[in-house]
């Protein structure tokens, strides 16, 4: 293995370029050039990509170059290149979905998130891998990034391990019970579910209505509030879009958080954790702690609903999109989703409505759970990437859980609850697979997550790029 190049521009994080950028010191020329030459390196390994659009991708460098020689930057995200996961349309690109029963789909148009990331002058290089139709945690196509045998994470996995790679500055993914969380923590990057209906979805293709969200994988907390302040906004073609003031989300600089109350659950989080995640995750609330933070001891409520209320909406909204294909050809579909589709076919009515009435209770008790703290902190995933081979888990306590029943776990609830949700590297394992913090609050309270997962990330070194070759 050969370590990452620091002077290389496809190391510099998002923040860091945009600066050097604006500063007439890195053209998007040799930012582009650098991350495809990374791309054309790292691709035979990791496989993140569905397609790579090098030549559209230098055309835009080019003038994005041009624009800048004369002073016409459109912001931070001004020749910045990204990847976008397969599910996110782009005019007149393939969106596969990572699937067979997409392969002769061409978009249209832009989805809403792809227009706005354009307008703010980001570059696509290409479209990364998902779990087929973002129907699972592990995106098999894509090694994890820090270790070949291992699972990417899904279903944004393509998204976050080019992120990682260094094969794209920042990148976007979809998360309907972890998609965004699960791989960014699995890779050691930052992930970040928003508020449901702060991201408009339109021009995405759906998972489950009710759970999708949109957002950014990027490699540090202030990256992921300059993509948000460009993602954010009303989109009426989103029914569950929310009107909201173009915003700023910038952390501040300073790391105090002096006032600044963090829940740690004494229920739900910590239960059937891999003791090396349970331990560094809370190091690093005690980092928060010597920050400022306020410890809280806090109780998760009904958590015996969690898992059955995420199936129990997510799958028959599932099906119910994929009704005419699932009928017409069921065959194009991987065995794993086709049976998860078929498997909605056989949930009634009742069951669905009572999920959506455990969902109330739960937003319910959750809006009064948070007036209590600021962010609740917990472990991001209870175990490290595990083995591609590798199926289920087994505990100490005799329970046995499937990979993706245990990823899910600990992100669902923000899915569910439609609060916003950040990951933040806090460490890794003795193997060296990194290691996850989840920051949970309140809905809107992005400022909030940003803040103290930012503080966080200050107190710690430098993170590097997953090393290739």
């Amino acid at each position: 293995m050969q370590p990452y190049d620091a002077t290389q521009p496809y190391a510099l994080s998002l923040a860091a370029a945009a600066d050097a950028i604006h500063a007439g010191q890195l053209s998007p020329v040799e930012l582009v050039d650098s991350v495809l030459d990374r791309i054309e390196q790292a691709e035979p390994q990791l496989h993140a990509y569905v397609t790579v659009s090098a030549e559209q991708a230098r055309r835009s460098a080019r003038e994005a170059a041009d624009a800048a020689a004369v002073g016409r930057l459109r912001g931070p995200l001004h020749g910045i290149p990204m990847g976008l996961k397969d599910v996110i349309d782009v005019a007149g690109t393939a969106t596969t979905a990572s699937s067979r029963v997409r392969a002769d789909h061409r978009a249209a148009a832009d989805s809403s998130v792809a227009a706005g990331l354009r307008a703010a002058g980001a570059i696509l290089v290409g479209k990364t891998h998902t779990h087929e139709f973002a129907y699972g945690l592990t995106t098999p196509q894509t090694h994890n990034a820090w270790r070949r045998g291992r699972v990417a994470g899904g279903s944004s996995g393509g998204s976050a391990v080019a992120v990682t790679a260094g094969t794209a500055t920042f990148a976007l993914g979809t998360d309907t019970g972890g998609s965004i969380r699960v791989p960014a923590a699995l890779n050691g990057v930052v992930g970040l579910k928003p508020t449901y209906g702060l991201v408009p979805r339109h021009g995405v293709t759906s998972l489950s209505w009710s759970l999708d969200h949109v957002g950014p994988i990027t490699r540090t907390v202030e990256d992921a509030a300059l993509v948000l302040s460009a993602l954010a906004g009303h989109d009426p073609r989103d029914p569950a879009s929310v009107a909201v003031p173009a915003t700023d989300y910038r952390p501040p600089a300073d790391g105090d958080l002096s006032g600044v109350r963090v829940g740690v659950p004494r229920t739900y989080y910590f239960e059937r954790v891999d003791p090396e995640v349970e331990t560094t995750v809370r190091r690093a609330i005690g980092r928060l702690a010597s920050l400022g933070a306020r410890l809280v001891d806090v109780e998760i409520p009904l958590t015996r609903y969690i898992q059955a209320t995420q199936w129990g909406l997510m799958v028959p909204e599932a099906t119910a999109y994929h009704e005419n294909t699932l009928r017409t050809v069921p065959h194009l579909y991987g065995a794993d989703v086709r049976t998860l589709l078929e498997a909605g076919e056989l949930l009634s009515a009742g069951d669905y409505v009572r999920a959506q009435r455990s969902r109330t209770l739960m937003r319910r008790e959750w809006a009064r759970l948070l007036k209590e703290v600021d962010v609740i902190a917990t472990p991001a995933v209870p175990v490290t990437a595990v083995r591609a081979d590798e199926e289920s888990l087994s505990w100490p306590d005799g329970t046995v859980e499937s990979v993706s029943d245990a990823y899910v776990r600990l992100s669902s609830p923000a899915n569910i609850t439609g609060t916003p949700s950040l990951t933040v590297p806090v460490g890794h394992d003795a193997t060296g697979l990194p290691i996850g913090m989840q920051l949970l609050g309140r809905p809107f309270g992005e400022h909030a997550l940003l803040r103290v997962g930012h503080a966080y990330e200050q107190t710690q070194p430098a993170r590097e790029l997953a090393p290739v070759g």
